[in-house]
């Protein structure tokens, strides 16, 4: 009789995940063949197809998406008695699964990273950039250990640490430097330049220039801060872009730099992870750290 085997359920879990047998194969770093190999085996020991299998991507059967379910419980329980363990022997080391949102990534990560490698040198950073949705439901899934977002989250099962608070900045063409700064009425006037769906920096200038449910008819979009910063630098339009991305994206944009004098627009910026991970002391004293060497930045 076949034998289940964690490990198929971890194979199982990345097709799930990547809805792809060669990019499953890819993510587990094994051969495609063998990857199906291992599913087949899976699908034997059930008596029953878990996937469906088509041209572009694979589908779950209602077995599949069941066992995928339980499989993942699995999986945490066995990376939560591995950390149970890492928690046991003192200062943290090994491996450590950091997400990071595209807005914070580019212009915090080498902090994060020097702040970490001296205090945890024994620390291995396994990193992960990616939108706030997708970050939460791989944090929720235990695909990675902890994640910087932007606050609040508002999920019962996370907890949440705040490092510190920036202000955003309106970026416009060198010609409209010296007009006055405007209001968030009036940028509802202006041909505003903003990140496409899925990053909580969009919805962010959205809400401090009180569009509610009705985007402006001028709206464009674009990819990443950079690509906002150029697109103003050619007279496209205005954007919104925060105090720490100001110096890397404007060095080589010909813009201007506005900062608001009153109730300026703002985030934090914070870290978050389960709170029934077994190092969350450890992790605590992780955020602390890097909250340091934010301040210290700034």
């Amino acid at each position: 009789m076949i034998a289940l085997t964690l490990r198929q359920l971890w194979y199982f879990d990345a097709l799930a995940k990547h809805r792809h047998f060669g990019r499953a194969a890819r993510a587990c770093s094994i051969s495609q063949p063998a990857l199906s190999l291992q599913i087949k085996e899976l699908e034997g020991f059930f008596g029953a197809p878990l996937v469906e299998r088509r041209s572009r991507e694979i589908h779950l059967t209602p077995i599949g998406e069941d066992l995928l379910v339980k499989a993942r419980q699995i999986l945490l329980a066995v990376d939560e008695v591995e950390d149970i363990v890492r928690a046991s022997k003192g200062p943290l080391a090994g491996r450590l699964r950091l997400g990071i949102i595209p807005t914070v990534a580019p212009y915090f990560l080498p902090t994060v990273v020097a702040a970490l490698k001296s205090r945890f040198p024994e620390l291995d950073l396994n990193l992960r950039e990616a939108v706030t949705a997708t970050l939460i439901e791989e944090l929720l899934e235990g695909h990675i250990d902890l994640a910087v977002v932007a606050l609040p989250i508002s999920e019962p099962a996370l907890t949440e640490f705040a490092l510190f608070e920036e202000d955003f900045v309106l970026v416009r063409s060198l010609q409209d430097g010296d007009n006055p700064i405007p209001s968030a009425k009036a940028l509802q006037t202006m041909r505003l330049l903003l990140l496409e769906e899925g990053h909580c920096f969009r919805d962010q200038a959205l809400a401090f220039c009180e569009f509610g449910d009705n985007l402006p008819s001028e709206l464009m979009e674009g990819s990443s801060l950079s690509t906002l910063v150029q697109m103003v630098g050619a007279g496209m339009g205005v954007t919104l872009i925060p105090e720490m991305a100001v110096e890397m994206e404007t060095r080589s944009a010909d813009v201007s730099i506005a900062r608001f004098t009153r109730s300026p627009p703002s985030r934090t910026i914070g870290m978050v992870w389960r709170r029934t991970n077994p190092l969350s002391d450890q992790l605590m004293q992780i955020a602390a750290v890097i909250r340091a060497a934010g301040q210290v930045e700034a």
